[in-house]
């Protein structure tokens, strides 16, 4: 599903050049979950937004089912995005101008599914937010927010599914139950789950495990 082949990325800075990645390589089959860990700075959010697309490297390769993602314009890289995997952010990152079903409904429209309103209704039944289905962002509890931001995840059923710290904003309870529903979902789609974490609890739960420490990688471990 994931080969990562000598992924570098550098940034220029005051000081002049920062290497935030150094030649990171790793493989990630199909249907597995990994967790990426390590201090905060280290790179991790940076290695999820490349296998994301969403940056580009200065050297290296990073292939999805057998595409390399920065052989591809944005527009390419934009299509795989569409099509072949889902983001839950830290931050939710939903729109707030739109509805709890609207959120869900909406990559569901950008692929011009003729049933999105109906799939999108029952995702969110899927998560337990049947009732707040008209609820605007603003008037959700962040576990709630949360819950809404994997529905739009997985409501597409895409192949690969890439989470930053899902619960970097919520309280103990309500983490533990949406990693747990996460990790249900992903069971339930047979989809690829990689996700960056601080907690070790979290991290124990995947297949595999590697640590980033100053962009570079250090340790991968197997459960």
């Amino acid at each position: 599903m994931i080969e990562v082949n000598g992924l570098t990325k550098k940034v220029a800075d005051a000081s002049g050049e920062l290497t935030i990645l150094k030649d990171v390589n790793f493989t990630v089959r199909a249907g597995g979950t990994l967790a990426i860990v390590g201090a905060s700075g280290s790179g991790k959010s940076t290695l999820l937004g490349l296998l994301a697309g969403l940056d580009t490297p200065s050297s290296g390769s990073v292939r999805i089912n057998g595409t390399d993602l920065f052989s591809l314009n944005e527009d390419g890289r934009a299509a795989v995005r569409k099509t072949g995997l889902g983001f839950v952010f830290q931050s939710f990152q939903l729109l707030a101008h739109l509805t709890a079903l609207e959120n869900v409904m909406l990559p569901l429209e950008l692929r011009a599914d003729p049933d999105a309103r109906s799939k999108a209704q029952a995702m969110l039944a899927r998560v337990g937010l049947q009732q707040r289905l008209g609820h605007y962002p603003k008037f959700m509890s962040g576990g709630e927010q949360q819950r809404v931001a994997l529905a739009r995840a997985f409501v597409t059923e895409p192949p690969l599914l890439l989470a930053d710290e899902p619960t970097g904003s919520l309280d103990a309870v309500t983490g533990a139950a949406v990693i747990q529903l996460m990790f249900e979902l992903n069971r339930e789609h047979g989809s690829t789950l990689v996700l960056v974490t601080h907690d070790a609890a979290i991290a124990a739960l995947c297949q595999r495990t590697i640590t980033i420490a100053a962009g570079q990688l250090v340790e991968a471990q197997t459960a």
